[in-house]
């Protein structure tokens, strides 16, 4: 998953990659501890994962997937563009395994468009489609 996203902890957010199809599909993992950085502060009473993280673990799953399907890349760059249709229906928190798949909806040129779903077990926790675009990762 390194080789394949600039991320790092503690932004790196997903933990395992499978069922890989190239430029179509992919499904990742997280496991979710509550020595999470974010659950200091959201929240300490009852901790949820932000579902703007939630998201964008989403998002770096796609990432890994158009990254792999461009052979591996490492120099490329996977920016988000847009954000739509989000929902959140179930809170997702410490001890969780969730699970992310993304499906893609379409690209044209650098631009890719994926569906996303975030699950915890069989319960649907997330949902949203995003686009982003890949950049060879120069400044600018």
């Amino acid at each position: 998953i390194k080789k394949l996203l600039p991320h790092r902890p503690p932004m790196l957010l997903v933990e395992k990659l499978a069922d890989i199809v190239p430029g179509q599909s992919a499904t990742g993992y997280k496991a979710v501890s509550i020595n999470e950085p974010f659950f200091m502060g959201h929240f300490p009473e009852r901790a949820v994962m932000p579902g703007v993280l939630i998201v964008e673990a989403m998002a770096q799953t796609a990432g890994a997937l158009v990254v792999h399907s461009l052979g591996g890349k490492t120099s490329s760059v996977v920016y988000f563009m847009t954000i739509e249709n989000a929902r959140f229906r179930k809170p997702v928190g410490p001890g969780d395994l969730m699970r992310m798949t993304v499906k893609l909806i379409r690209s044209r040129g650098p631009v890719w468009k994926f569906a996303g779903q975030a699950f915890v077990g069989d319960t649907l926790c997330a949902e949203a489609e995003f686009s982003a675009m890949i950049s060879d990762g120069a400044a600018g």
